[in-house]
Order: C-alpha cells, then sequence, then structure tokens
C-alpha cells in the first residue's frame, strides 16, 4: 500500500489502539509501524483483540522507530515534553494526544499540571488540535496537540455563547462532567476493578480539574480576551460508562434572550460541521446528547435550554471520549493538516442500541 507514512508511538493503550483501528482503514494512510515497550515483537492484536484478523502488525521497540510523514504520540503526560526533539527528528509532522502542548502559556502549565514545562519554547509554535475552533491554523502545523476529552465537549459546547459576547463572566462558569472508565487509561487500577467500579457514580475530582486551564485558554480566544478572566468551576464524575463523556454546563448570560436567538447562534456555529450535531428535541428518551449511542463515532452532540427566570443557560454536550475526544479527533486534526475532507476514516455512525 501507498500513503502517507504514518507511526503510533505508545500503541498499546486505548487511545492507540483506536487510533489503529482508524488507521488501518485510512484511505489516504499507510500505517507504518505500531510502537509499544511494553509490548515489542507482539502483534497488535495481543492488546486490541478487536483487531484479529484486520492486521498482522506486530508492536515495534521504540528503540527500532523508523522515519516516517507523521508521528502520533499516545504517552503518558510529561513523556512527550522530554523526548520531543527525538521524534520530531523522526517525522517532520508531530500530534501528540497527551496533555503535554495543550497549553500556549508554561505559567498556565506550570500552575495547573504543578511543574514547569519541559519544552516551553514549543507551547507557542503547538496548535490546539481541535479543528472546529483551529482548522485555519492545522495545514501549516508541525506540532498539534491533542484535547482533553471533557474540555473538548466543554469548550465545543460553550463556544458559540462566548462568540457571541452573551456570557456574564462576573459570574463563575460551572461545569459538571461524567466520565467513563477508559478516560483513566488502559493500566488496572483500584478505580477501575470491577467491583469498585460497577454502579459507582463517582465524584473523583470536584475541584481543580485540570481541563479547566483548555476552557480557560481557548473560551478566553473565541471570546477575544485572551485567557478567560471569568472565574471556571469545574467538577468530575466518574459513572458506569466504559466510554462516554457528558458535560452539563451552567451559563448566565448578560441580557435577556429566547430559545429562537439561542438556535440562531448555534446553527451558525455548526451547521456546516461534519461532526457537530444539535440535540434537543421535543420529547422522547434521547431528545438531549446521550454519549451512549455516540460509542464509536467522531461525533459530539450539544444540546441547551434556557431558564428565563435565572438568566441561565444549560448547555449539555456529550461525545465518546476514546473518538472526539481523543483519537478520532486527531485523526480528523490529521485530515485537515493534510487537506483532505475532514470525515476521511471517520465516517461510522455509533450504535443502537448498545
Amino acid at each position: 500500500m501507498s500513503g502517507l507514512r504514518v507511526s503510533i508511538v505508545g500503541g498499546s493503550g486505548y487511545a492507540g489502539g483506536e487510533l489503529t483501528r482508524l488507521l488501518l482503514f485510512h484511505p489516504q494512510v499507510e500505517l507504518a509501524q505500531v510502537v509499544s515497550a511494553s509490548h515489542a515483537g507482539q502483534y497488535v492484536q495481543s492488546a486490541h483483540p478487536n483487531l484479529r484478523r484486520v492486521t498482522t502488525l506486530r508492536f515495534s521497540h521504540p528503540d527500532d522507530l523508523t522515519s516516517c510523514n507523521v508521528l502520533l504520540l499516545c504517552l503518558p503526560h510529561g513523556v512527550s515534553a522530554g523526548e520531543i526533539e527525538r521524534y520530531r527528528g523522526i517525522a517532520p509532522r508531530v500530534i501528540d494526544l497527551s496533555a503535554d502542548f495543550r497549553l500556549r502559556s508554561p505559567g498556565l502549565y506550570e500552575r495547573w499540571y504543578g511543574a514547569a514545562h519541559g519544552a516551553p519554547h514549543l507551547l507557542g509554535e503547538a496548535v490546539y488540535g481541535l479543528p472546529e475552533l483551529r482548522r485555519e491554523e492545522l495545514p501549516g502545523a508541525s506540532l498539534v496537540s491533542g484535547t482533553g476529552c471533557m474540555a473538548t465537549a466543554a469548550i465545543l459546547g460553550l463556544a458559540p455563547l462566548y462568540r457571541a459576547g452573551l456570557v456574564n463572566e462576573a459570574i463563575p462558569l460551572v461545569v459538571e462532567a461524567k466520565v467513563g472508565s477508559s478516560a483513566a487509561g488502559a493500566a488496572p487500577g483500584m478505580s477501575s476493578h470491577h467491583p469498585d467500579r460497577s454502579g459507582a457514580v463517582r465524584s473523583f475530582q470536584p475541584t481543580g480539574h485540570r481541563h479547566s486551564a483548555e476552557l480557560i485558554q481557548e473560551l478566553g480566544r473565541v471570546s477575544g480576551a485572551g485567557e478567560l478572566r471569568q472565574r471556571v468551576a469545574f467538577s468530575a464524575t466518574a459513572v458506569e460508562l466504559v466510554r462516554g463523556v457528558l458535560i452539563t454546563a451552567h451559563v448566565f448570560v448578560n441580557e435577556a434572550i429566547d430559545e429562537r436567538r439561542l438556535w440562531r447562534i448555534y446553527r451558525e456555529s455548526y451547521q456546516r460541521e461534519p461532526f457537530m450535531r444539535l440535540v434537543k428535541e421535543r420529547g422522547g428518551v434521547y431528545r438531549y446528547p446521550e454519549p451512549k449511542i455516540l460509542a464509536g463515532s467522531n461525533y459530539c452532540d450539544i444540546g441547551f435550554e434556557y431558564d428565563p427566570e435565572q438568566g441561565r443557560v444549560v448547555v449539555m454536550a456529550a461525545l465518546d471520549n476514546l473518538m472526539k475526544g481523543a483519537a478520532g479527533n486527531a485523526v480528523q486534526a490529521l485530515n485537515c493538516m493534510y487537506g483532505w475532507d475532514e470525515s476521511l476514516g471517520l465516517t461510522f455512525p455509533g450504535l443502537h442500541p448498545v
């Protein structure tokens, strides 16, 4: 097969597995190597059994990584920054799915991640890899970051209101995110142990979640303020899903509005976006966004309700944390970088029922 040579580093985890699945069927891509130190020499299907009889690729050792056109990094947070020059010597374009290059400000990074950045000189160069917000910057980018799954849902749900200048920034933005167990990664732990996780609705970070930093950066950029000066109250809850994110955000507006205007704002923002859907029905079980029906898809569904008594808009946004929140979004960004149709390799619509 001939095509753009793409390799994955950190390919044995969940995001790496989804990238492998997607790129094996991408019409413009040759998947050259899938790298994993812990699985080197083993068939890819040993970590990703859904790929049995789909590929005969074996995991490569990191020391055996060879040159390619694009490297996709699925490494633990903090690792990519320390090795980024080596990876940029192997491929002229790098997409890093970790948090290492999501924030442009070294100060913002240190504030939220508790340590100085390992490669601060690259933060201004890296492009935040959310096509719906940064599409024009991606074709010329050599370093693209992934996006946090909960941050992606929140930013996409809220950006139209900030762009329209409707948010009363004197009142804190309140965001509650519910997320499935796969967001914690493939390594087992007490939080994912079945007797402890099954049936759980567990608040695991009611304050101080790092995805807040992405909201401060990206919503500030959308509103024209640079960094958001509004306080962000972000809470995260683990629920009994394997895949999925649902955010519920409470935004107080600075003027009287109505449902018709909200519809117009969201339609103008997203009617031409291939993976954005407005979900607000008059009745039925699925009248608001529901992550369950998005499993395996790259869609982000957004809904809203206006509370005129409080001057409050409640925004709901749902996505698959491994797809639009990680691997699918990275492939969409890759498509943008090369001027391809953004939906290449990403047309799976999800399943119902699941």
